[in-house]
Parts: C-alpha cells; structure tokens; sequence
C-alpha cells in the first residue's frame, strides 16, 4: 500500500483506500505482537554456528533430561548429591541460626531448584521447627517445577510458596522488589561450576546488587580433589551422563523440527587437574549434515567435530573466599561433608 503526502498539506493518506497513516498505524499497532524467539531457538541457532560448536548445559533439562539426571544423582560415581545431601542434613540446625538468629521471618529463594531432593531436608526441619518462612524455588524447566510444587503441597500443606519458572538470570529481577524480610538465596548442586571465572563474579556482583545487607547466599562448591574421582562423576559406567548429553540433541529434534541422528553423536568428558575444569562434549563420530527445518538450518558437521556442552569447575577455599570478596561478600559460614568432597558456603551481602 504506498503512501504519499497530499496537495493541501494535511498529512499523510494510504494511496487508494481514503485512509490517513493515523489510522493506518492505529491498526497496525492493535495487530498481535510478533512472537518472540525461545532461548532454545536463539541458542542454536547462534551456538551452531559458532567455532567450535556449542550448546548451553541450562538446556539439558526438558522433562526427559530432568528425569535422566534424577537418575545420574544416585549413580555411585556422581558423589555431588550425597555429599551435598550429608552436609544439609548434618549442619541444617547450624543453618537456620545463620538464617534466623532471632527467629525471624525469611524468604527462601532457590534457584535452579530442580526436584529439591536436597532442600527438602531444610523444607522438613523448618517445618518441624515452625519457622515462620516463604519458600520461592525457581527454575528453567517447567516439569521439574510443577513435580517439586505438588510434591511440597503434599508433605507440607501450610508452607507458603511462591515457585517462579523462569531462568536465574530472568529470578535475578524479582529480587529487586522491596522485601521487609530477609532474603535467604540458595544456589545448590555446584551449578556455579557452569560458569567461567568471569560469568561466576558477573553472577553475584548482580546477586549484590539485588539483595539487601545482610541478605544471604548458600552456594554449593565442588572441591578440588584427586582428578579420578571428579573424572568418574561425569564418566559412569551406566551411561547416563552420556544419555544425558545427547538428550540435548533429541530436545531439539523435537523442538526444532531436526534430523540429529543420536546415534552418529559420542559423549566425550576431560578434566584438567590444573584449572579445576571439567567439561563435556558431543563429538561427532563420521562427516554429517543436519538439517534443523524450524529455523531453516543446515549444520555441517567434520569427523571428531565436537559441540561444546559443560563446563563444571571445581574450586579450592581461596578461590571461595576470592569469589565473596571480589563481588561485594563476606564469607559467615562453610561446612563441608565428611569427605571433604563438597562444601556449602553462606555469603552475608555486606
């Protein structure tokens, strides 16, 4: 429809149809907004055409990927989940005088809280205790959400509860709103392993700045211990740290309309003592195309290309306290588990 300005200077009229570009915009703008792109489409669609290839670990958890890592959680190899679970259990009277010395309400934010096996042994015992508190768990996947939600209701009918799914990024925001209450942040599992060095400090630099002084954060650390041990967590002999791997690639062809043949793909893990990294990959076994039709993609892949998947850091007490002092925190608390496998360290927002 063109459009061009009238001989008596009066504006703008649509050639043709007798319409000023007023009404025309006022039309346009009641048109529905145009969708806006997932994360999942956005990151492959840039991630694939990076070099090397690489896919985001947040996107491992679709319902089948949540259920996979339930399963990885009690594998003999994967000690994380125990050793977090042992330290909870083991120091959770410990953790609610760090929460509440004087007893008094908080909110408990969780992000990333998957099925919150671990968190319900601070669910249970504040419960038990009847600590006045709101429960607020977050995470990425829609599934894991609702099960943990129904499971809550369920064991403990009056705790109040406020689950957001969103990612941590997005949860990051609602913590600006004013609170008139302490706010407790719980980051479990070593999730803070996913991030590079400068993504961690960017992370709780915008954690400080959302709280409150004297908020809180438990973050859970995976210590740097004899590289076997850390090597044999993400290389079980069931496979299902590969199965969860590749699940990333079925979530696509799912998704996004993909022709990823799974069994063309390996998982390959490495863990380097000197830099506290493990991370993981899927490598491509033979030269292969994959046609990714929702997003119009073809995807060249050589043999032994590999898609970067993870990374999972492992982290010493100096770089703990590094991390604190850097971003705005004083270190108020660290338990370990008897091994000395894992620890969770309170931040308090100074």
């Amino acid at each position: 429809m063109a459009v061009h300005r009238n001989t008596f200077g009066e504006g703008l009229t649509a050639e043709g149809e007798g319409q000023t570009v007023s009404d025309t915009v006022e039309a346009i703008d009641a048109l529905p907004p145009a969708p806006t792109p997932s994360p999942l489409v956005e990151e492959v669609r840039t991630g694939l055409q990076k070099m090397p290839k690489r896919l985001s670990s947040q996107f491992f958890y679709d319902a089948e990927g949540s259920r996979i890592f339930q399963e990885i959680m009690h594998a003999p190899e994967y000690y994380l989940t125990r050793s977090e679970y042992e330290i909870l259990d083991t120091y959770k009277a410990d953790l609610l005088s760090l929460f509440s010395p004087d007893s008094d309400p908080f909110e408990l934010v969780e992000l990333g809280a998957g099925d919150g096996l671990k968190t319900k042994v601070l669910l249970s015992y504040f419960n038990e205790r009847k600590v006045d508190f709101t429960y607020a768990p977050v995470d990425i996947s829609a599934d894991a959400l609702d099960g943990l939600v129904d499971d809550v209701h369920q064991q403990w009918p009056g705790l109040k509860l406020t689950p957001q799914h969103n990612d941590y990024f997005d949860a990051l925001e609602q913590l600006s709103r004013a609170s008139d209450v302490r706010r407790v942040v719980l980051f479990l599992g070593s999730n803070i392993g996913n991030f590079t060095p400068n993504e961690a400090v960017d992370f709780y630099q915008q954690l400080h700045d959302r709280l409150q002084p004297g908020d809180l954060v438990l973050t859970g650390f995976d210590l740097q211990k004899h590289p076997a041990i850390i090597h044999a967590a993400y290389n079980d002999r069931q496979g299902l740290t590969k199965a969860f791997n590749l699940n990333l690639l079925r979530r696509i062809n799912s998704e996004l309309d993909a022709n990823f043949d799974l069994a063309a793909f390996d998982h390959y893990e490495v863990y380097n003592p000197e830099t506290g990294e493990a991370r993981s990959y899927l490598v491509s076994q033979k030269a292969q195309t994959v046609q990714i039709a929702a997003l119009n993609m073809t995807v060249p892949f050589e043999y032994g290309e590999i898609i970067h998947t993870e990374i999972s850091r492992k982290f010493t007490q100096a770089q703990i306290n590094q991390l604190a002092y850097a971003t705005g925190f004083t270190v108020v608390g660290s338990f370990t588990d008897s091994k000395g496998y894992f620890a969770d360290v309170v931040f308090a927002k100074r």
